[in-house]
């Protein structure tokens, strides 16, 4: 490994740490590092609102940060390979749309249909579910596809399809549903990291792990694919077999972080060209964990930020990674006008 890059994961390792715990202390009321740490550690002894507030409400939105940051930004990076695309990102197969539909189904879909969505049934479910489950339902379908199709640029084309498919559902639901459900519907759309709780946690922890270790165990396939589906052919990779475990982990980290803390833009797209212009390398060896740390980095910022404004206001999440992620997208169009054209 070169200094450089050690230096780099160094410093990304630091700024994540530092930034972890300033999201921990800033809000609507600004808490102490030391109430932060005794609320962290010891969990806010009965009476203690400020170790109870950073451990019920804070703790578990700055580790949803970590652990979207990590997710969005590896299934872009893995995207942007397998497709030979700069501007391909977590979404392009259709998993934002599959998850949009999930949760319009329930919000919107269902009072249509004259069942409450106060049922027992449907809060059982609850928004996240219908999301994983809208998601997954899409990436199923894809993988289908992609066992049929050799093409992968066809394969790209039909996912986006798909979604807009699954667009063109939500939109009818939104026209026809009342006023109570469209806003319910509108607000998930706009992103969050606050809905989590620990227990939400428990369950989101382990799935993204799982997928961020099955894309380590990718990273030699994608170096190859870097090359071209056909040397990466004469090499002897399985092709067929790379795609499926790309679609998993995007169902994995993708569907999961939309499921949880809806649809949140750009981080995915931005983010791999951020760790691609700080360590300039095109090796998935160092980009995968360049990508992890950036993404971490760059999701706690934007959580920092919608906690910034005063009067109790807090910014959705999507507003500032869009801010974040459309300046580097238009870097990243204009260093490759020729490939747009």
């Amino acid at each position: 490994m070169k200094r450089q890059h050690t230096i780099l994961y160094l410093l990304l390792a630091v700024a994540t740490v530092v930034l972890f715990l300033v999201d921990l202390a800033v809000g609507s009321v600004a808490i102490p590092l030391a109430d932060v740490w005794r609320g962290v550690w010891h969990g806010g002894a009965e009476g203690d609102t400020m170790g109870l507030i950073v451990r019920n409400f804070r703790l578990p939105k700055a580790v949803m940060a970590l652990l979207a940051g990590a997710a969005l930004s590896t299934v872009g990076l893995q995207m942007q390979t397998l497709f030979r695309n700069p501007l391909a990102g977590p979404y392009v197969l259709g998993v934002s749309s599959g998850a949009s539909l999930g949760v319009s189904i329930m919000l919107l879909g269902l009072p249509l249909l004259g069942i409450s969505t106060s049922d027992p049934v449907v809060q059982n479910i609850g928004v996240a579910g219908a999301a994983w489950i809208g998601s997954a339902a899409i990436m199923v379908v894809v993988m289908a596809v992609t066992a049929r199709i050799k093409n992968i640029m066809t394969v790209l084309i039909l996912g986006m399809m798909f979604g807009s498919a699954a667009s063109a559902l939500v939109e009818i639901m939104q026209y026809l549903s009342p006023e109570g459900a469209l806003k319910s519907y509108v607000v998930w759309t706009m992103g969050s990291l606050g809905g989590g709780t620990l227990s939400q946690l428990a369950i989101v922890a382990p799935i993204v792990v799982v997928g961020l270790v099955l894309s380590v165990l990718l990273i030699k396939p994608l170096n190859i694919m870097l090359l071209g589906e056909n040397y990466a052919r004469t090499m002897g990779l399985n092709i067929k077999r790379t795609r499926f475990m790309v679609t998993l982990t995007t169902v994995l980290l993708a569907g999961t972080t939309t499921a949880y803390c809806g649809p949140i833009g750009f981080v995915g797209l931005a983010v791999p060209h951020i760790a691609r212009m700080m360590f300039r390398e095109a090796d998935h060896r160092v980009l995968v964990p360049a990508t992890m740390l950036s993404g971490t980095t760059i999701m706690l910022l934007c959580d920092i930020a919608t906690a910034l404004p005063k009067d109790d206001v807090t910014l959705p999440i999507n507003t500032v990674s869009a801010l974040v992620g459309i300046p580097i997208v238009m870097i990243v169009i204009f260093r490759n006008r020729k490939m747009m054209m």
